[in-house]
């Protein structure tokens, strides 16, 4: 879950506009922003290129940080009846573990442009998924559940930085190719939810059935992750450039001119917009994450079958987080593509409401094909600003503000399911959000920028 990790419209550099000018169009809050800033250069001389090695292995490193940035959360949903049991968890409680991702990609991400300022997005992400290895291996030897939750948080913040940083990486890297290189960032990521999902009760039976090891066991794989980042964290001579993807009216200027005044983003009706639509989806995404598999074990299937049901409903997300942000970087408006995916996520919930084991693979696929919502936000994320300090602010305001409004949404759940003793209320919760979904959605896909608005 799924940063703008996925951003998918291309932009086109213009490689005859000079520094002076571009540095000019910005505010100084803009350059503040920036978390590749590249070491000062004479006057128009142009940022030096990457080599064609260095770009393979940050291709290389993309995906398999993609790979580890949701088995944290989807391995966890299968076994979660274990976990509960074996811990003596309330369903308020295991409500509080399911709202857990949201809190920390809003507490910890706001931090990653900072830190990458000081210390290098490579170095960061590396120290990411270092925090993911570290907390996935020691959530097995939880005797608690304070024990289990810190061991949950720390994995969690290395997955929220890295969630923030992956796109900055991909449009400093790759300026030519963010299309391309968000849609196959955006299919590792999906694969590596499902897989999580899918394969975690098998492997758990593997290694003798305790849930301990069928958790503790994807720590292996974040560490695998950081291997090419620990190259790329040393890369300090190399930061990709940041230029303005087109034309700013506010570059005319001179570089002898008064600085433009600092944009705040929290006037912008498209950020604001952008922030709700992206929580309503992390809401409906970490709701089915965490509490799907529970859905279909109340309606009488099995562990394994609910763990497989998950997992398609994650593997929907391997073609079409492929595709749909190069469909959405061709339209001027993403609006529908956000009614389509809110309709079928609200189908979803009433089917599951009324058949959840009759139709169980029906749903499965359609909240696999809502829980596209978050490519599509991260599109439009790029989509809706020209600079990349203005992709970088929209990013970090839209994530953070949006996972810190989801976090009560599977808290909620949790505590309906605890006191309704059914599926019932939480359901009609789900399906009640996609409206307000649907519509910050149509309003988030509008043809306008946030330099512009300001």
């Amino acid at each position: 879950m799924p940063s703008r990790c996925h951003l998918a419209v291309t932009y086109q550099l213009d490689s005859h506009s000079s520094h002076d000018s571009m540095m000019a169009g910005m505010s100084h809050d803009d350059l503040a922003t920036l978390d590749t800033a590249a070491p000062a250069r004479r006057d128009h001389e142009p940022p030096p290129a990457p080599s064609p090695w260095r770009r393979r292995i940050v291709v290389v490193g993309l995906l398999l940080a993609a790979l580890n940035l949701r088995p944290a959360v989807t391995s966890l949903g299968p076994l979660l009846k274990e976990v509960r049991d074996d811990l003596g968890m309330s369903g308020t409680i295991a409500g509080l573990l399911t709202s857990m991702p949201a809190a920390c990609f809003a507490v910890f991400g706001v931090t990653a442009p900072r830190l990458a300022r000081r210390f290098g997005p490579g170095a960061v992400v590396c120290t990411g998924l270092a925090a993911i290895a570290t907390g996935l291996a020691l959530r097995p030897f939880a005797g608690g559940t304070v024990a289990f939750l810190c061991a949950s948080a720390l994995g969690l913040a290395g997955i929220a930085v890295s969630n923030i940083l992956m796109p900055v990486i991909v449009k400093g890297w790759f300026p030519d190719r963010v299309g391309t290189m968000t849609g196959l960032y955006s299919m590792g990521l999906s694969l590596g939810t499902a897989s999580a999902a899918a394969i975690t009760v098998p492997m758990t039976d593997a290694l003798g059935g305790s849930w301990r090891a069928g958790l503790g066991v994807w720590a292996v794989l974040a560490g695998v992750a950081m291997l090419p980042w620990l190259f790329l964290a040393r890369d300090r001579d190399h930061r990709p450039s940041e230029q303005p993807a087109a034309p700013d009216p506010a570059a005319d200027r001179s570089a002898s001119g008064p600085a433009a005044p600092a944009i705040r983003i929290t006037r912008s009706p498209t950020a604001w917009a952008m922030a709700v639509f992206f929580g309503l989806q992390s809401t409906a995404a970490y709701i089915t994450m965490g509490w799907m598999p529970q859905i279909f074990r109340d309606a009488g299937v099995s562990a394994s079958t609910s763990g497989v049901l998950l997992a398609v409903t994650m593997a929907m997300g391997v073609p079409l987080a492929f595709v749909l942000p190069r469909t959405a970087a061709r339209l001027r408006n993403q609006g529908v593509l956000a009614v389509v995916l809110g309709v079928c996520g609200l189908i979803g919930y009433v089917g599951l409401w009324l058949a959840p084991a009759g139709g169980a693979w029906v749903w499965a696929v359609l909240l696999g094909v809502a829980n596209c919502a978050f490519p599509l936000a991260l599109t439009m994320i790029s989509m809706r600003a020209r600079t990349s300090a203005g992709v970088v602010r929209l990013s970090a305001f839209a994530q953070s503000t949006g996972y810190l409004l989801s976090i009560p949404g599977p808290l909620l759940v949790g505590t309906l399911y605890q006191h309704s003793g059914g599926w019932g209320p939480p359901l009609a919760l789900m399906a009640g959000l996609m409206v307000p979904q649907i519509v910050t959605g149509l309003i988030a896909g509008r043809d306008r920028t946030l330099e512009d608005e300001m």
